[in-house]
């Protein structure tokens, strides 16, 4: 078996056979085929698309490519969620502590940033003290003992991915299905989950602008999560605006402390619901989701939910008053307004650009050796379809560099527009995919 062979049937458009997939996968990986033949592999593929058995069979390879999480030593089913990725998404901060409270094990897996903020693990960092990093046997117990925690992906597991993911970052292959949702899924599938819940994004601040590609995505990722014996079920969720009001890492995780106090945002509020009421009900602790929707607000109502977050915070080395006293987390302390210049309503948002705000700041990484900065970061304080009137504040910007805040306030006045006419009310949930809908 040549790679060169392997690049020519692909380019030609021809299907590739499970060995010679595991081939290409365990050989990059192992150093065995270089960069550049693994790039001309790439483009082949972006070009002349994967079948879903090809896209199932290199999800497996890069899953198998390393070391896969054990979970069989804790007790009932496990879950776990995904995101594609958005603007002021902080469900993970909501979502484990409201599942733990009601004796679900979330056994997490979290990688860090790269793009406009940090990722679940920046965010949580935002605590004093706060470590992601235990050995497995502790990271266990502690899911036994308190139904959450929450760890950082070990180097090893699925190291084909990490590679292959590098590769396409400068090879411009990083927008495919076939190869987003085997990246996404081969790293689900190796962190040991039985359930797996994928917040598709789709609009200005998501891979997918489109709902119908979204929902393209969304199928293959079940379907492969399906073939590997997971339940999967993933939610089309809407990203033409931030998640929420707050963007940047500890900002975020002081209104992912909102919701749980049952103060949150209504949108953030609702997916945050949503997606755990899928998880929920894929634990078998709850019958339907409207069922699991009343159980989680239930939880939210007698701080339970809020109790499991100080409780592990402190399990893994955080401050738990910050949990309950949330103005003692870092914020940066120089401040920028953003106010309409204009009468009208708030008709469009270029979600982009308020994740470049956020990463002009310092919120966020340019690249991997990067510092995030996470007491930086901006609240918008209106939302798509409100009526507004000149001078009054579409956002507030936080800082520390007078430089850094002038380029995050152009950020914002080029990402929204106001017009003079009302505009339809988008639906937050745009679907849901089960297998159901595979046919």
């Amino acid at each position: 078996m040549r790679m060169y062979d392997l690049i020519e049937k692909k380019k030609c458009g021809h299907e590739l056979s499970k060995e010679e997939i595991y081939y290409i996968v365990n050989g990059f990986t192992n150093g065995d085929i270089p960069d550049y033949q693994m790039s001309a592999f790439l483009m082949a593929v972006y070009f002349q698309n994967m079948t879903m058995e090809e896209t199932v069979n290199l999800t497996m390879a890069m899953a198998e490519s390393g070391d896969t999480l054990d979970l069989s030593a804790i007790e009932g089913i496990k879950v776990d969620k995904h995101s594609t990725g958005g603007v002021g998404d902080k469900t993970s901060l909501i979502i484990g502590p409201m599942l733990a409270a009601l004796g679900v094990p979330v056994a997490k897996m979290s990688g860090r940033g790269l793009g406009h903020t940090g990722g679940t693990i920046d965010k949580l960092e935002s605590f004093t003290g706060f470590s992601t990093v235990m050995p497995e046997k502790e990271f266990i117990k502690q899911v036994n003992d308190i139904h959450f925690a929450l760890v950082g992906q070990t180097a090893n597991l699925a190291p084909a991915d990490k590679k292959i993911y590098a590769l396409r970052d400068v090879t411009a292959t990083v927008n495919h299905k076939s190869l987003i949702a085997s990246s996404i899924m081969s790293k689900k599938i190796a962190a040991g989950a039985d359930v797996i819940v994928l917040d598709v994004k789709t609009g200005t601040g998501a891979f997918m602008e489109t709902v119908d590609e979204a929902i393209e995505l969304a199928k293959i990722m079940v379907s492969i999560g399906t073939m590997a014996g997971r339940e999967t079920i993933a939610i089309i969720s809407d990203m033409n605006e931030p998640l929420g009001h707050n963007v940047g890492n500890a900002l975020e995780v002081k209104e992912a402390i909102e919701v749980l106090n049952g103060k949150g945002e209504e949108r953030l509020t609702k997916l945050s619901l949503t997606l755990a009421a899928y998880m929920l009900v894929g634990s078998k602790k709850a019958e339907n989701v409207e069922n699991a929707e009343q159980m989680l607000n239930d939880v939210i109502k007698s701080g339970k939910a809020l109790d499991k977050l100080a409780e592990f915070v402190s399990c893994q080395g955080g401050d738990e008053q910050q949990v309950f006293n949330p103005d003692k987390l870092t914020i940066a302390s120089k401040e920028r307004k953003v106010s309409a210049w204009d009468d009208g309503y708030l008709a469009a948002c270029d979600n982009k650009e308020v994740g470049k705000a956020s990463l002009a700041l310092g919120g966020g990484r340019e690249t991997k050796e990067s510092e995030v900065d996470l007491s930086v970061g901006l609240i918008v304080h209106k939302k798509l379809g409100d009526k507004i009137k000149k001078g009054e504040l579409i956002a507030t910007l936080y800082g520390n560099s007078d430089d850094k805040l002038d380029e995050a306030v152009k950020c914002i006045e080029h990402a929204y527009t106001i017009k003079n006419t009302p505009i339809k009310e988008t639906p937050l949930i745009k679907a849901v995919i089960t297998k159901d809908d595979l046919s």
